[in-house]
């Protein structure tokens, strides 16, 4: 089996990718735009080929080195795993006749906009929402809505250029922020109160074979948006309890309504006083170190799976649910260069057996801002047997590690 993978060295964790499907017995010539030199020993063990390109968003870049690689031998199957990849990569893939994620359903996991128009008339509980190119129709949108409302780029991925409105003043801001007026075509979407989680999968043409249900602590635009919290999403090994079938009947459906066959899945809801709402979903794997999080408290390797689920059409291992298991991110307590840590000892040693992965900058490294999401700075992976244990843990971590920064 000869996969091509999209852009194996960045970001970092793209490496478990590769490393997967090597360990499967696959061949796997990387398209990236590093030069080969740049990538490091062990990576490169596991290519038998590469291709540089300018851009892995370049379509007609990307294009023609899968041209190469399919002029010198077969290609079975072309892969990317990031949000930004997914749609040109599907174009390529269809270009060059190579099997997996069709251009309309890659598109639809892309478009905000036409996704829950797709996932409404198959009878999909979603947001009200609408596409606006003008003023005028963000605020048609709200005289129907009302506030708050959400503002977000029709292809953007997690809350990357999100904004909550509540008034007509923020509303005027964000637009300005957003830079609409210039030809740039947004999503709206009416706010729904309430929890906010993600529902994943690893789907078998078509059939989920493996799925996870993780909770936001606090809801993700709070997250991204307020440094005197530390946010953590947290994985429950409950989700063989009734609470978690209507989330997972959703699920299902929004895969099959979207055409999802074989691919990483990642979908969020909210759930509040209007019930469950689907939210969005991607055809790729979650992002920042989610799929570690799964690994740790499933004791299995959720890439390897993947590899198999590409390469073979099968999974062959099961989750444990042995463990809940959480990511915490601990911010600065303002942006500049970090200059102290206080409660870190104390916290690894309290919690060794508990930590299973940990990164704390050292002093002198420019802090990362807010909105650069959970990893940007320090972070934890935790787990425990006990879901609720686990949060009384983190609240723990959060109140005794301090970061200072000037």
């Amino acid at each position: 089996m000869h996969v091509i993978f999209v852009e194996p060295a960045f970001p970092s964790n793209q490496r478990e990718f590769p490393r997967a499907l090597h360990a499967v017995g696959a061949r796997i010539t990387g398209i990236g735009e590093a030069p080969y030199d740049a990538l490091d020993p062990e990576l490169k063990s596991w290519l038998h080929g590469y291709e540089q390109v300018r851009s892995v968003v370049h379509e007609p870049s990307v294009l023609e080195a899968v041209q190469r690689v399919q002029q010198r031998e077969w290609v079975d199957r072309l892969e990317a795993t990031v949000e930004a990849h997914i749609l040109p990569v599907a174009h390529v893939r269809e270009q060059c006749g190579i099997p997996g994620t069709s251009v309309r359903t890659a598109f639809l996991c892309r478009d905000k906009v036409a996704m829950k128009e797709a996932l409404r008339a198959a009878g999909i509980p979603c947001a009200q929402s609408a596409s606006a190119e003008e003023e005028s129709q963000v605020r048609d949108f709200v005289a129907q809505v009302g506030y708050p409302i959400i503002l977000k780029p029709r292809g953007g991925a997690g809350a990357s250029g999100t904004y909550r409105v509540a008034s007509d003043g923020e509303l005027t801001h964000a637009l300005a922020e957003i830079g609409l007026g210039n030809g740039q075509s947004i999503a709206l979407e009416e706010f729904i109160e309430g929890h906010e989680g993600f529902y994943d999968t690893l789907t078998v043409n078509g059939k989920v074979h493996h799925d996870f249900a993780t909770h936001y602590y606090p809801n993700v635009l709070e997250a991204m948006r307020t440094r005197s919290v530390s946010p953590y999403f947290i994985t429950t090994n409950r989700l063989d309890s009734s609470g978690y079938n209507e989330v997972k009947e959703m699920g299902r459906k929004v895969i099959e309504a979207l055409g999802i066959g074989t691919s990483a899945t990642h979908m969020e809801w909210f759930f509040g006083p209007k019930g469950l709402k689907f939210s969005e979903i991607g055809c790729r794997p979650p992002g920042v170190g989610a799929w570690d999080v799964y690994s740790a408290a499933n004791d299995f390797d959720i890439y390897r799976d993947w590899a198999l689920a590409v390469t073979e059409g099968r999974t062959d291992q099961t989750p444990s649910r042995g463990y809940s298991c959480a990511m915490i991110a601990l911010r600065p307590d303002q942006e500049g260069q970090i200059v102290a840590y206080e409660g870190v000892d104390e916290i690894l040693s309290r919690y060794a057996n508990n930590i299973v992965a940990h990164r704390f900058p050292p002093q002198g490294s420019r802090t990362g801002g807010v909105e650069g999401g959970y990893m940007a700075n320090a972070w934890l992976r935790v787990r425990h047997p006990d879901y609720d244990e686990l949060r009384k843990i983190l609240a723990v971590i959060s109140n005794t590690i301090r970061i200072y920064a000037r």
